[in-house]
């Protein structure tokens, strides 16, 4: 059972409790390392889309006929979110700003890292802005990436000592407790994708133990400015370090392994798969020539102050402010999507105060069969019966599916034959990875923020807010026409029991404890509801 969330969801060193005899003996033993000054470091801005680039010499008329607005296109597929990114990165003539949480060295990891290697080759001007909490065990790679002349990387809210992490936690956990979980990437100041996945495997239907169900978008137009200076204040900001500040020193030896590990990568067999999603998408030809499809609406970032990554940012400064005065209060409806929904005894009220006003809630969140953190369906669990009682819908996605359960924000639906939103690729089961919400089938929000105290008030979160009666609407409908299909929903029995209800073809199984599970995990489940940890969640 995984108790910390190092993959997916935000930092949760509960495991520090677990550790701590041996923290002490490491720390006792090795002492712990302070951070490096600032001083000196580089100041550079973004660059703005210019004429004189593919991207942006076929961009430009399109994006000129829609002031103000940003063009939408949604990446609902895994592969095709990984082919989006390779070919901006393939694309680009001047700049790469990529921002994210996890970067794992795996196959995906690695032939993205390369994609931003030969662009950095090309003279584009490559900046890589990595949160630390995840990059354990890759200082060499990531040192040889930053030799090159044309890339910087910057590590935010680094670990001082890089072989013994665990004494970072011991004596400075109010810092490394907070982490970067934005996601963005932005390629000759034209066009950026912002949304839910990280960089790995399982983020791309690729995933050997867990698929996650997950969604971006790529976005032209008005947003991408802004998306652009929230990149510059965070790779500006108090907690990013320069990279050769904190990794050892890249030798030519460290160098030359580092770019046959990306020719070794792109010639195994695995990578096929990859980079035939790459040829066969064709997204940034579509792109250039004008042919994708694009939803044009008002769209506005939402993110947080960096500073709240040091506990210094104003609350007015925190995204949940932010959404609150984007959005305004629901009026008929919201649908939310959530993988790690833990709504703590201030979101009950607030959903019972919206039920008060005759707003229509239902909530997706993973099933215990479907979760990659039990410690956080923990902090859920234990408020679904008082949601049902106040008419809150609640579904719970099933580790089985492999479908679209949202339909596609973009309305393509695929068959999970062809890889479509929540391909599982090779992996054992399914894990809902979205965030996102329709307000009133007028609004919809996606991007990094969960529904839990660690979004709310310790990770820094950013994502789009998008004014769209077609986008919202889609998965508005989405909890009618295909969620029933994929998920369990919660129910009360007249006794006032939970139960689960799975809708087939074939007709309805009802379970009255949760599917797919074992009695020891829903027992550790129990235990750990119990304990006063939802503020880490």
């Amino acid at each position: 059972m995984n108790w910390q969330r190092n993959r997916a969801g935000g930092s949760l060193p509960l495991w520090i409790l677990v550790r701590l005899p041996l923290a002490c003996c490491v720390i006792g033993i090795t002492g712990c390392s302070t951070l490096p000054t600032l001083a000196g470091r580089t100041v550079t801005v973004s660059i703005g889309g210019e004429p004189g680039t593919a991207l942006y010499d076929s961009l430009a008329p399109l994006t000129a006929q829609h002031p103000g607005l940003t063009g939408i296109h949604s990446l609902d597929e895994g592969r095709e979110a990984f082919a989006a990114r390779v070919a901006l990165a393939e694309t680009a003539q001047r700049s790469l700003d990529v921002q994210y949480y996890i970067w794992h060295e795996d196959v995906s990891g690695m032939l993205l890292l390369d994609a931003l290697r030969r662009a950095a080759e090309r003279g584009v001007r490559v900046r890589l802005l990595l949160d630390d909490n995840n990059t354990k065990g890759m200082d060499p790679t990531l040192a040889a990436f930053n030799a090159h002349p044309n890339v910087e990387l910057r590590l935010f809210n680094p670990f001082p000592n890089r072989s013994a992490r665990v004494c970072g936690y011991m004596t400075d956990f109010s810092r490394l407790n907070r982490r970067m979980h934005n996601k963005s990437f932005t390629a000759d100041g034209v066009a950026t994708i912002v949304g839910g996945r990280n960089i790995g495997d399982e983020y791309f239907g690729a995933g050997e133990d867990i698929g996650y169900i997950d969604l971006d978008v790529i976005a032209i137009g008005a947003a991408v400015p802004d998306v652009q200076k929230s990149f510059d204040e965070y790779w500006s900001s108090a907690s990013a370090y320069p990279a050769n500040r904190m990794l050892p020193a890249a030798t030519p030896e460290l160098i030359a392994k580092f770019d046959g590990q990306g020719v070794e990568t792109s010639q195994s067999a695995r990578a096929q798969g990859y980079m035939d999603a790459v040829r066969e998408t064709e997204i940034v030809h579509k792109m250039i020539t004008r042919q994708m499809d694009w939803e044009w609406a008002e769209a506005r970032l939402v993110v947080d102050d960096p500073a709240k990554a040091l506990d210094r940012a104003k609350r007015k400064d925190y995204l949940m402010s932010s959404l609150e005065h984007v959005i305004g209060p629901a009026k008929s409806e919201l649908r939310l999507v959530s993988p790690y929904f833990v709504p703590t005894k201030a979101g009950v009220a607030g959903f019972t105060r919206m039920r008060e006003r005759g707003v229509q809630i239902s909530i997706l969140t993973n099933a215990l069969e479907a979760t990659d953190v039990a410690a956080v369906h923990a902090g859920y669990a234990k408020w679904r019966k008082d949601l049902l009682l106040r008419g809150v819908k609640l579904w719970e996605l099933r580790r089985t599916a492999v479908a679209a359960p949202l339909g596609g924000v973009a309305g393509r639906t695929k068959s999970s034959s062809g890889g479509g939103y929540g391909s599982t690729g090779q992996s054992h089961g399914a894990s809902l990875h979205a965030k996102t919400f329709a307000v009133d089938r007028e609004q919809l929000f996606v991007g990094s923020f969960n529904f839990d105290p660690r979004s709310a008030a310790l990770n820094t979160e950013m994502g789009l807010v998008i004014r769209s009666t077609v986008l919202a609407g889609r998965v508005s409908r989405a909890f009618d026409d295909r969620i029933p299909t994929q998920a369990y929903e919660v129910q009360l029995t007249p006794q006032g029991e939970l139960q689960w209800v799975e809708r087939q073809a074939q007709g309805e199984t009802v379970y009255h404890t949760e599917p797919g599970t074992s009695g020891w995990r829903r027992f550790c489940v129990k235990i750990i509801s119990l304990l006063p940890i939802d503020w880490l969640l």
